[in-house]
């Protein structure tokens, strides 16, 4: 029989649905062929990017060739970063002008290699990208938050094949993460611990949906996943912000991370998926009760009419399952 399950921290009902389930080899594979030309984000194609505001290399000069890892704005940005706010009304409507900040990481020069195919020092050269990013932009005051996200394959919304991760900063909290926020609080409110580590602690003691963990982190699929194979990454101890971690526990996380990767790539045949980072806003005290937290959702299944006009998402895969089914993965290389 399906079952209605409740998110405990948004409140948001999901139904689990074996009736409907489907197993690993029953999703529809992504298309992985690499056209292999020339893209901008390839290395000798620095003065087809806007100019970089980031570079970890191991020589030559600025926007040249001779780079591990690049972070430049987004050509195309969704906001753009000149200007002043300018909140207003509009009758009963506001709206403000479209100001923040959207760039780009090339995770590496190579147009040939997924993510997965970086070592460790690579995947962990990218987190510190990330952490760079975010402490930089965090000193312009008119931003409030700051994603990261990636998309990987043109199923999730990559429109160049080169691998990269993206990054916007906004004027305003977005809505997702701001009921994680009001989640998080209530709970806090109620017992004075963090939802989060409650979890954890709970998963840590049934076992039934943990994927991998190590000394400092966690994956994990979530009791109310809204999509097959959905994974959490979790720092085991409670950190507010995903910048404030310590260069030994992101060399952790790049491991953690990288196998859990590889381990939904080889169970799943590739497939297209995002990732984002939920962390605290950039005016959130250091000892908020958020928890920092990486959500991976593989795009195996289409939002379809009763999902939009409801906010139930329908899962084939019970995430008692998926876990089970991603432990089983036999990694040879890593």
């Amino acid at each position: 029989m399906s079952e209605l399950r409740k998110d405990p921290i948004v409140s948001r009902w999901v139904i689990i649905s074996e009736e409907r389930g489907k197993r690993p080899s029953d999703f529809p594979p992504d298309d992985k062929k690499r056209k292999g030309n020339l893209c901008p984000f390839c290395e000798g194609q620095e003065h087809n990017t806007p100019r970089e505001v980031l570079a970890y290399r191991h020589n030559g000069d600025a926007n040249q060739s001779g780079w591990l890892l690049r972070v430049v704005p987004n050509k195309f940005p969704a906001l753009q970063i000149e200007g002043e706010l300018n909140p207003r009304g509009e009758g009963m409507f506001d709206l403000m002008n479209g100001l923040g900040a959207h760039e780009v990481i090339i995770e590496t020069p190579d147009h040939q290699r997924d993510l997965t195919d970086l070592d460790v020092k690579e995947f962990e050269r990218i987190l510190w990208a990330y952490r760079d990013r975010i402490q930089d932009l965090q000193k312009d005051i008119r931003f409030k938050y700051i994603l990261i996200f990636k998309n990987h394959g043109s199923a999730a919304g990559a429109t160049v094949e080169h691998t990269h991760s993206q990054l916007i900063a906004t004027p305003v909290v977005p809505k997702i993460v701001m009921e994680e926020l009001q989640g998080v609080q209530k709970h806090y409110d109620l017992k004075e611990r963090c939802i989060y580590c409650d979890m954890i602690r709970q998963e840590l003691q049934d076992r039934k949906r943990i994927v991998l963990e190590n000394e400092h982190f966690i994956t994990l699929a979530p009791f109310a996943s809204c999509f097959p194979f959905e994974l959490w990454i979790l720092p085991k101890q409670h950190q507010s912000h995903f910048e404030e971690e310590s260069n030994e526990r992101y060399m952790h996380l790049a491991e953690l991370f990288k196998e859990t990767l590889t381990r939904l790539g080889r169970a799943l045949d590739h497939p297209p998926y995002n990732y984002v980072i939920h962390t605290s806003p950039i005016n959130a005290k250091t000892d908020s009760p958020y928890h920092w937290h990486i959500e991976i959702t593989p795009k195996l299944t289409k939002v379809a009419g009763f999902e939009w006009g409801s906010g139930f998402y329908i899962n084939p895969t019970p995430p008692e399952q998926a876990a089970e089914y991603l432990r089983q993965v036999k990694l040879t290389d890593v």
